[in-house]
C-alpha cells in the first residue's frame, strides 16, 4: 500500500516540476534568463541549450544579454532566438546579443494568461490521472488479498495527496498570473 502512495507521490512531484519548469519558459514583462531556457541553438550540427553555448544574464529589468563563447556562434544564437515562439527581437554587435524585453500589450497578456491556465489544466488532468493508476494498483492488491480497511484507508490517502498537489498547481498558477499582469 505504502509503495504504491510512494510512487504515486514521486510521478505528482515530477508532474508540478513539470509545470513550473513550462510556466518559467511563458514570458512575462521582466526579463529573466529562464525565458531562454528552451532556446536550441545549432552547434555544429547538434541542437544544443542556449545555456550550454552562451552566457546569459539579465543587467537590467528589460534587457536580456546573451554572450557566446564561440563568436561564431552570434548568427546561429540570433537565428534561434528570431525563430523562437517568445516574439524577441535580438540585436548583436558582434560580440553579444542584446534583446530588450518590450512591455507586453493588455491582449497579450491575456493570451499568456490562457497559455497558463491550460498548462496548469493539463498538469491537474496528469495529477488525476496518476490518482486514477494509483487506485487502480490499490484494488489489484485488494483482489490479491489485501484488508479492505488497509486499502480504503490508502485509497483516503492517495485522495489528500491529490487534493495537495491540485492545491500546490493553483498556487503556482496564481502566481504566474500575477506576474503576467504585473505592469
Amino acid at each position: 500500500m505504502d509503495e504504491v502512495k510512494r510512487a504515486c507521490e514521486e510521478k505528482m512531484k515530477k508532474s508540478l516540476a513539470a509545470l513550473k519548469d513550462e510556466f518559467n519558459g511563458i514570458r512575462t514583462g521582466r526579463a529573466s534568463p529562464s525565458l531562454l531556457d528552451r532556446i536550441r541553438v545549432d552547434y555544429y550540427g547538434e541542437k544544443a541549450p542556449l545555456s550550454q553555448v552562451a552566457t546569459v544574464s539579465v543587467p537590467e529589468a528589460r534587457l536580456i544579454v546573451v554572450q557566446p563563447w564561440d563568436r561564431t556562434l552570434i548568427g546561429e544564437i540570433e537565428k534561434a532566438l528570431q525563430k523562437s515562439d517568445l516574439a524577441l527581437n535580438p540585436s548583436n554587435d558582434g560580440k553579444v546579443i542584446r534583446i530588450a524585453i518590450p512591455p507586453l500589450t493588455e491582449q497579450r497578456r491575456k493570451e499568456l494568461v490562457k497559455q497558463a491556465k491550460a498548462s496548469a489544466e493539463n498538469s491537474r488532468v496528469a495529477l488525476r490521472n496518476i490518482r486514477r493508476d494509483g487506485l487502480e494498483d490499490l484494488k489489484k492488491g485488494l483482489k490479491d488479498g489485501a484488508p479492505e480497511d488497509q486499502v480504503k484507508k490508502a485509497e483516503d490517502e492517495l485522495q489528500k495527496l491529490t487534493d495537495s498537489y491540485v492545491a500546490q498547481v493553483g498556487k503556482a498558477l496564481e502566481e504566474k498570473e500575477k506576474e503576467i499582469m504585473e505592469v
